[in-house]
């Protein structure tokens, strides 16, 4: 038996079709819960330890490019294994499943929360939830920080990423330059711990031979082109230029539509460190400068992003719902109408760059995965964004634990509860979608009996 699975450790897969991969974004679109490091976490034990599609070290490659990426670092690994095993039709649709089933089902969940919120059903479920969701962000720091932080220096740079976005408050595109440059330049002086792996050893482990392995040659639709990069773009530009354009004709530049696309676009292009980097960027934004949601609201928006598979950034979806339902963008007769079509212009908008970047910059970035200078910028900043993580999970706790500021009263019962899914994810190792509907089912009982 176990010189069996040895054999099966060091032969290669058999080849993957088209159709079979698709069956497998598919299933992972519907599964994907946990946010990003859950995301990446089950990508990677499916793709790098079960299937063998691709080897460790080509894995976390891809990774730390789309770490460094404006957009959702998860749905662009996905687009980036799928362009890489599948072509451009391969990428589209690993990209597209990952983000699909979550934007059907916000768009429902969105309708109930808007609709029916302040049935006290749904109220306690809200309430039990936030608490976990603190603990959930907690952990991805934490999971993200012990896959990157393998030696004092990645740590370093690390801790010097949340005191610069927690105390001093600098944005964080200047935190990704900074980590970029020390990266590089650290990769030259002291190569060992820049490479992959963090100096700890090979960033390949024992996992067996692969069908993208890490001495595999770059295949033919991956090898870098002039006029292919010129063409993706300008037909990525084009996906823009012409929806944006109708949107300005029909409605206007000041229409919520509008400034919504506009809003979203920016976001994906100028926020960096994936969905927990950009979501107070897009706090800001959708809270303080447009109204399309409350402070309350995007809490409850994150919980459902957490509660539900797919990009955590789908959280633009159910503000693109509440934005659109409030505002009433087609009247007060078709309320839902003006939510979803809000919530599918706002996924569109927002990760439309993300498959441009990985179709553009996929071909060049293959052919650095044994080129220390480049890959030791990538591994720099992925050690800042648990920084950044980190900082966001304070955020949020401040949120839950003071919901009416430092000056009110704290609430005793979230932290009880934050501690216990804290204790449950790190200590017993528990799913997080039980730890999301233990604590929601904990919250109704709290909101209907005790407070």
């Amino acid at each position: 038996m176990n010189q069996d699975l040895a054999t099966e450790s060091t032969s290669q897969p058999n080849p993957v079709g088209f159709w079979q991969a698709l069956g497998f974004w598919l299933k992972l679109g519907f599964i994907s819960f946990g946010g990003p490091a859950g995301q990446i976490a089950i990508m990677h034990e499916e793709l790098v330890v079960r299937r063998r599609w691709i080897s460790e070290k080509r894995f976390l490659h891809a990774l730390n490019y789309c770490m460094v990426l404006p957009g959702p670092e998860a749905q662009q690994l996905a687009t980036y294994i799928g362009w890489l095993m599948h072509k451009t039709r391969g990428g589209i649709v690993a990209g597209t499943l990952f983000v699909l089933p979550s934007l059907f089902i916000l768009i429902a969940l969105s309708w109930l929360y808007i609709a029916f919120g302040e049935v006290p059903l749904i109220a306690g479920l809200f309430y039990g939830i936030k608490p976990a969701v603190t603990a959930i962000v907690v952990q991805a720091a934490h999971r993200i920080g012990s896959r990157a932080l393998k030696n004092n220096a990645l740590w370093a740079i690390a801790a010097a990423s949340f005191v610069a976005i927690f105390a001093l408050n600098v944005p964080f595109p200047f935190i990704v330059l900074g980590a970029a440059l020390i990266g590089f330049f650290g990769g030259r002086m002291a190569p060992e711990i820049f490479k992959v792996g963090g100096g700890h050893g090979s960033a390949k482990e024992s996992f067996g031979v692969a069908l993208i392995d890490d001495n595999t040659p770059t295949p033919a639709h991956a090898v870098f082109s002039l006029s292919r990069l010129i063409q993706v773009l300008a037909i990525g530009a084009l996906l823009w230029v012409i929806p944006m354009g109708l949107l300005v004709m029909r409605f206007g530049w000041e229409h919520t539509l509008t400034q919504m696309s506009w809003f979203f676009t920016k976001a994906a292009l100028l926020t960096f460190g994936g969905a927990y980097a950009v979501l107070p960027y897009v706090y800001q934004g959708a809270v303080d400068q447009f109204g399309w949601a409350t402070a309350t609201q995007m809490i409850d928006g994150l919980a459902l992003g957490e509660s539900t598979p797919g990009p955590l950034i789908m959280v633009v979806a159910f503000v693109g719902f509440i934005g659109g339902y409030v505002k009433e963008l087609f009247g007060p007769e078709s309320l839902f109408l003006a939510g979803a079509v809000a919530a599918t212009v706002v996924t569109w908008f927002t990760f439309l760059p993300s498959f441009i970047f990985i179709l553009a910059g996929g071909p060049f970035i293959e052919s650095t995965h044994n080129d220390l200078k480049f890959t030791a910028p990538l591994t720099a900043i992925t050690a800042a964004v648990v920084g950044v993580i980190l900082n966001l999970a304070l955020f949020f706790g401040y949120h839950v634990l003071w919901p009416q500021g430092f000056g009110g009263a704290f609430d005793w019962p979230s932290a009880v509860l934050a501690l216990a899914a804290a204790v449950a994810l790190f200590k017993y190792k528990r799913n997080v979608i039980h730890v999301i509907a233990v604590s929601g089912l904990i919250g109704v009982v709290i909101r209907l009996f005790i407070v």
